[in-house]
């Protein structure tokens, strides 16, 4: 399908937290908002409707303004959940300043942020109890510790307590939460991220810039009525997209019990749709194609992905017939990945395409709330992250002699900045108030955006030229059998400091033992050799390192490329 005349869809326009909650409990009072289970192996989720958590959202709000929570900086701890989202939605609607934190960094980095931020409350998970105990001597600053579930700790205040007593305040009179004057335009929540390279910022957004970027991204992508959560509430592409914009939408949301219930949930769910990062995806390609090399059925499935772009090409879809007893595997009523956070190699996309799945391939940072770019339900371009969202100006600086320069972003999603950096934030803006993404990549003559790779990891030869690892990393993952790969710029001690490009891998162990292969090394040094002649000589990659076990990753599940370790002799 052309892009021209692809109409926009229809979305839900809100100001604010508190308005986008009251708007869709008024429009679906009775559908399932959210849906989880407090233990994995309970029996049935418990649901919660549209109304109902509109109602939990006021009675927190009315007691935590009694409680002097408006203004004061307060942190998030804890794994996604009713509580969570709830806490973060009331939060917002009375003015606080929201800390989402990463549950599963050391309880040392956790008192960091939270010292760094000028926490005043602390609304955390019973899990982490124990961190929180440790964090109380660590932040001078913290005065009031609430639990979302079940505390066991001296001085701490239980969730649903607050809730109680809320509610009961505005039976009679209590008026507060409604009264609160919101401004949009104010600091609202400070992210602190995870980076790849090194240490990460404090991202100051506010709602608008939040509202703007769901208001206005969700014009591009019909989301379908059920998805399941999967991503760390923490981060941006979690709570704003997984969150604001589902909940905004009327969606119902499943909040699962971790990766490890991953799999098995979404059978069990059929969600329609699915918002995940790239590993996610690829651990779902990897078990359809590990079942069927174990059935022996692999080949048979090669064929019939052919034979169903055949038919396509006819204009018969007989995807959802054909393909059945995979689709099957995830809930049978999967239709659509949104995926970002990543690349995601092209072959995986036209895989699931194949087989009925629409995978829109996206592009977002958090310090623009995070929504950038994403490709369309019914328009995509091979390789392309997509358009621009509405009211969004992207361009490229300092392009080169292919149109490839630095990813430059302006709009009323951006950022007002970092937490206490003011440097750090003069250095990311450019003269015309462009944020300076540290992305490089380039756009097509229709506005669609394409990703080279970050500017932190390019590789600068001894000849001047410049390399983009992601876009041999892209290369290497088509390869069987490859799980992970890192390429980066390695020296050789023994070639007296000599630059080579160093392809480092994390096999798949299982996938090269159903073929036979025993010798590793050999058969990826064979297999590097054929994706070095398809591509230009300074690309190619010259040492093959094989890894024991995956590389270590940050909680959004990235790479953490700084911890590499490219010694090469």
């Amino acid at each position: 399908m052309k892009g021209i005349g692809y109409p926009l869809y229809e979305t839900t326009v809100f100001e604010d937290f508190r308005i986008m909650t009251e708007n869709v409990a008024k429009k679906f009072p009775d559908r399932i908002a959210l849906s989880y289970r407090i233990n994995p192996h309970d029996k049935e989720p418990i649901e919660v409707t549209y109304a109902e958590a509109r109602d939990y959202i006021r009675d927190m709000g009315t007691e935590l303004i009694n409680m002097g929570c408006t203004d004061k900086h307060v942190a998030i701890v804890g794994e996604s959940s009713y509580e969570w989202v709830c806490s973060y939605f009331c939060l917002m609607s009375i003015g606080s300043v929201t800390v989402p934190i990463d549950k599963d960094l050391p309880a040392d980095e956790i008192a960091t942020i939270m010292n760094s931020a000028e926490c005043e409350f602390v609304f955390y998970s019973a899990a982490l109890e124990e961190k929180i105990e440790i964090i109380k001597e660590k932040v001078p600053t913290l005065k009031t510790y609430i639990c979302m579930r079940n505390s066991s700790m001296e001085g701490a205040i239980d969730l649903p307590d607050i809730v109680k007593r809320g509610g009961e305040k505005y039976k009679n009179g209590d008026n507060s939460y409604y009264d609160y004057e919101i401004d949009p335009d104010r600091l609202a929540t400070i992210v602190f991220t995870s980076g790849t390279t090194g240490k990460g910022k404090g991202v100051m957004l506010s709602q608008t810039n939040i509202v703007t970027d769901m208001t206005q991204g969700m014009y591009l992508f019909n989301v379908t009525p059920k998805t399941m959560c999967v991503l760390p509430p923490h981060h941006t592409y979690g709570s704003t997209v997984n969150f604001v914009g589902h909940f905004s939408q009327g969606s119902t949301i499943y909040l699962s019990s971790g990766l490890k219930y991953m799999l098995d949930e979404i059978k069990e769910q059929q969600p329609s749709h699915l918002v995940l990062v790239p590993l996610f995806v690829e651990t779902i390609h990897k078990r359809i194609w590990s079942t069927a090399e174990k059935s022996g059925k692999a080949g048979q499935l090669r064929l019939l992905i052919k034979f169903s772009n055949f038919l396509r090409k006819i204009g018969i879809d007989a995807r959802r017939s054909l393909f059945k007893s995979v689709t099957g595997v995830f809930g049978g009523k999967l239709e659509m990945i949104i995926c970002g956070g990543a690349s995601l190699n092209q072959d995986i996309i036209d895989t699931f395409d194949s087989m009925g799945i629409t995978i829109l391939n996206g592009y977002g940072i958090t310090e623009c709330s995070p929504l950038v770019s994403c490709n369309r339900n019914k328009y995509q371009k091979k390789g392309s992250v997509g358009i621009p969202i509405i009211g969004e100006k992207v361009k490229i600086r300092n392009p080169d002699e292919n149109g490839e320069g630095e990813i430059c972003v302006k709009g009323p999603n951006v950022m007002l900045g970092y937490y206490k950096d003011p440097e750090a934030t003069a250095a990311v803006f450019d003269e015309e108030g462009y944020f300076r993404t540290g992305d490089y990549g380039k756009l097509d003559e229709e506005g669609w955006l394409y990703i080279t790779g970050r500017l932190k990891n390019m590789i600068i030869l001894s000849n001047g030229k410049n390399v983009y690892p992601e876009e041999i990393e892209s290369e290497v993952s088509r390869v069987y059998g490859v799980s992970e790969v890192i390429v980066y710029s390695g020296e050789s001690k023994a070639q007296k400091n000599k630059q080579v490009i160093v392809a480092e891998i994390f096999p798949d162990y299982d996938a090269l033992n159903m073929r036979g292969i025993t010798d590793v090394q050999a058969y990826f040094d064979e297999e590097i050799k054929n994706v070095n002649k398809r591509m230009v000589s300074y690309k190619a990659i010259k040492k093959v390192k094989i890894r024991d076990e995956e590389f270590k990753k940050n909680t959004s599940k990235k790479i953490l490329r700084f911890e590499i370790d490219k010694n090469i002799d």
